[in-house]
C-alpha cells in the first residue's frame, strides 16, 4: 500500500511494484490524479480515497484492503508550506505537522497491528533531506517537521524489532516532480544535486527491498548538509538571507 501514491515518487513505486506482479493499493486525498492510462496498465491496481490526517480513515483502507495481512506499507504523503505561505496562513503549519507527523503515525500504527500479530512486515516512509538539518533560530517548520519524521521513523524500528517488523526511513534530496517543479516556478533546473523520478525510484527500491534502516541520497547533498551543521550558528542564520 502506497499512501501519497497519486503523483511523483509515491506513483513511480507503485507502478513498479505493480509490475513485479504485487496487489497494490495506491491511496491519496485526490484519486482523480492518477492517469487512467496507468490505470489500464495495471488493472490489479487498487485505490482508496482519504486524508491521511483522518486516523479511522487510514485504518479502515489499510484493513479492507489487506485484512490484517498487510506485507509492506509505503508513506510518501506530505503537505509542504513556506516561509511567505505560514505568514499569509499560520493555520497551514497546523496542516504540515497534522498530515507529516500525525498521518505517519496513523497509518504506521494501523498497520503494524497486523504486522506484529504476524510478526511480519515492513513500514517505510519518505522524509526529506531537510530533516537532516539542525534546529537553528530561522530554520525552517518544513524541516523541524522532517526531523520528526525520521525520529519517528527510529522510535517504530525499536518498538517493533522484537516482533519482526523492519522500518525503514527514505530521506531523498531535490526529485524533479510536478510538484517541486509547481514549487519552483515550473522548474527545478536550479535545485543542486537534482534527481529525476527515475532515478530516485532506483535508490528507493533497494532500500525498499533491502529493508535497510535510513537511505539518504543523493550522497553530495547529504555531505553538502553535514558540513552546513558543522558551521557555527552566525553562519547558519545567514541562511535565510
Amino acid at each position: 500500500m502506497v499512501i501519497g501514491g497519486t503523483s511523483g515518487i509515491g506513483l513511480a513505486l507503485a507502478r513498479h511494484y505493480a509490475g513485479q506482479g504485487a496487489q497494490v493499493a495506491i491511496c491519496g486525498r485526490d484519486l482523480g490524479r492518477v492517469d487512467p492510462d496507468i490505470l489500464a496498465r495495471h488493472p490489479g491496481l487498487r485505490l482508496y480515497q482519504f486524508d491521511i490526517a483522518d486516523k479511522a480513515a487510514v485504518g479502515a483502507a489499510i484493513d479492507d484492503f489487506a485484512c490484517g495481512a498487510l506485507d509492506t506499507l509505503v508513506v510518501t504523503a506530505g503537505f509542504y508550506a513556506d516561509a511567505a505561505t505560514l505568514e499569509r496562513d499560520p493555520a497551514a503549519g497546523t496542516r504540515m505537522l497534522h498530515t507529516n507527523v500525525g498521518g505517519l503515525n496513523n497509518a504506521f500504527e494501523a498497520a503494524a497491528r497486523g504486522m506484529m500479530a504476524r510478526k511480519s512486515g515492513h513500514l517505510v516512509a519518505v522524509a526529506s533531506i531537510a530533516g537532516l538539518l539542525r534546529d537553528y533560530p530561522g530554520a525552517s517548520l518544513y524541516s523541524a517537521n522532517k526531523r520528526l519524521v525520521i525520529a519517528l521513523c527510529a522510535l517504530y524500528r525499536k518498538t517493533l524489532a522484537p516482533f519482526s517488523v523492519a522500518v525503514t526511513v527514505i530521506v531523498p534530496g531535490y526529485v524533479d516532480t510536478a510538484r517541486l517543479r509547481e514549487l519552483n516556478n515550473c522548474s527545478a533546473a536550479n535545485k543542486p544535486y537534482l534527481l529525476s523520478e527515475q532515478q530516485a525510484l532506483v535508490h528507493m527500491v533497494k532500500a525498499i527491498d533491502g529493508r535497510v534502516a535510513r537511505s539518504v541520497f543523493p550522497w553530495q547533498l547529504h555531505w553538502m548538509v553535514m558540513a552546513f551543521n558543522c558551521l557555527p550558528l552566525l553562519l547558519r542564520r545567514l541562511r535565510d538571507k
